[in-house]
């Protein structure tokens, strides 16, 4: 631990409260993931991971600064994270699914604000997070509007860059952000001093195409019946995929398809095969927030899928180049990642698409609409959604909560009766 204060210390953590939160994980992660029955065996990666969560990737990190090299934290899928790559930099994905920062960032934020804002915010200004302290720079979105007002203030205590989302998907708002594209590459070579040319692009595009397809081929043996992975088990690794070394984490995951498609030839489920199969639709889930899932998981159900960035919104498959320039590259970037349908977009009707779709192929009993409190896009969408749901003889459930354990009873209950209205 000596070591790790070390480490801890030069990234200017405030050692005392980071103890205590850490000396509090071991415990939850036990409760809610190691207490299940019956996991694959390569989970042990992903486990390894949580059980160093603050200490081997951030150590990475922290020899990669001191080569001279960039850390840039990002919070959507919408960051391009292959150009990032492309000049040299490395790309993470930053805390915000816990409630103990949340009163942090209440200090300087508004209280009627999504929890996630206030979590990550939170995590910054309490200096709780090795991550965000490793960032030399942090890249913000438009996807809502308490981000974009949020970015302004997190300015103030690292530099922050915003990239303005468009809000349809015309032709010109396509070109709006191609041109949002072509000012991030400007942005990136300045703060790193590296030009970012052709050839390191195409191999960040290929690096981050094999890490979206080896999770696409995880999802993919979601479909089967007994699922071979719990929903939990699947969520951590989507969560752990925003800041692991890319190249590593795709090959633990392929290595764990592997076994899960033995899995499914024995017949070998993480479940009975007679669970209703649900998928969870909405807001993000960033870790540590597995609440939802572990709720319906020991209530009898199996999430199968997750229509959320933290799941198939990340999963916009590859990246054609047509043509051998730059700009061929970013617009092939821009075109893939305007097949992410988030709810910032109106209209939205791909993702009402995306959701029917996802409920054949996985053939789910339900759909859990979840969103986080004051999460205006998603707490909106969820009402058309939960219509078209109903008009198509789809059970459907409305949910929105917080990162508290306040609530859990509440949710349990409604969880369980919707479950048993579907079994």
């Amino acid at each position: 631990m000596n070591e790790h204060h070390k480490l801890w210390a030069r990234l200017d953590i405030d050692l005392k409260r980071h103890d205590a939160m850490l000396n509090a994980l071991p415990s939850i992660y036990e409760d809610v993931y190691l207490s299940q029955e019956n996991r694959p065996a390569r989970m042990d990666y992903f486990d390894f991971v949580i059980s160093e969560i603050h200490t081997a990737r951030v150590r990475e990190l922290v020899e990669h600064k001191e080569k001279g090299g960039k850390v840039i934290g990002t919070f959507c899928v919408y960051v391009p994270e292959e150009m990032i790559f492309a000049a040299g930099a490395i790309s993470v994905g930053l805390c915000g699914g816990l409630d103990l920062t949340v009163p942090d960032g209440e200090q300087v934020l508004p209280r009627t604000l999504c929890p996630l804002i206030k979590s990550a915010f939170g995590f910054k200004i309490a200096r709780l997070c090795p991550y965000f302290q490793a960032c030399d720079a942090i890249v913000g979105e438009t996807t809502c509007d308490g981000k974009k007002k949020a970015w302004e203030l997190l300015d103030d205590y690292i530099p922050t860059y915003v990239m303005e989302l468009p809000q349809k998907k015309d032709a010109q708002d396509q070109a709006l952000w191609f041109s949002e594209l072509k000012a991030f590459a400007a942005w990136l070579e300045e703060l790193t001093g590296n030009r970012i040319i052709p050839r390191q692009l195409a191999k960040g595009i290929e690096l981050l195409d094999a890490k979206r397809a080896a999770l696409q081929r995880l999802f993919d043996l979601r479909k089967a019946n007994p699922v071979p992975i719990s929903g939990l088990d699947a969520l951590l690794i989507m969560q752990i995929s925003f800041y692991d070394d890319p190249a590593r984490f795709t090959e633990k995951v392929n290595l764990l398809c592997d076994e899960l498609e033995e899995r499914i030839q024995r017949n070998e489920g993480a479940f009975p095969s007679d669970r209703p199969r649900i998928i969870v639709s909405g807001s993000p889930m960033p870790l540590p927030f597995w609440k939802l899932h572990n709720i319906v998981e020991k209530s009898g159900g199996v999430i199968v899928a997750e229509e959320s960035c933290v799941g198939t919104r990340y999963l916009t498959g590859s990246t054609p180049v047509k043509g051998n320039d730059l700009d061929a590259q970013l617009e092939a970037i821009a075109r893939r990642q305007f097949r992410t349908n988030c709810a910032c977009f109106t209209p939205n009707d791909e993702r009402a698409e995306d959701l029917l779709r996802l409920v054949k192929e996985y053939q789910a009993d339900g759909v859990i609409l979840f969103s986080l409190q004051f999460c205006q896009p998603y707490l909106i969408e969820a009402v058309k959604l939960e219509r078209l749901l109903e008009d198509c003889g789809i059970p459907a459930l409305r949910l929105e909560t917080d990162y508290s354990q306040e609530d859990v009873g509440q949710l349990q209950t409604r969880i369980e009766a919707f479950l048993e209205m579907i079994g």
